[in-house]
């Protein structure tokens, strides 16, 4: 799963939030989405927090350069 594109793991997590707040949903699958998008965020948390890394470095360097994503 930490393969996963910033975009996509948001809008799974927004799916997610919205299937749990229809309250459609058995006890044994809200805690299964619950799970999932337990670890979804732990996956954006950690992508933001290396680009946040990436962003302060070229500030402190002071250079323009070419920002590569790592996904």
């Amino acid at each position: 799963m930490d393969n996963v594109i910033f975009e996509e793991a948001m809008n799974r997590l927004e799916e997610i939030i919205r299937i749990l707040e229809d309250n459609q949903t058995s006890l044994e699958k809200s805690v299964d989405l619950f799970q999932e998008g337990i670890k979804l965020s732990k996956i954006c948390s950690d992508k933001l927090a290396g680009i946040e890394n990436r962003v302060a470095k070229i500030l402190v360097d002071g250079k323009l350069e070419d920002l590569k994503i790592e996904e």
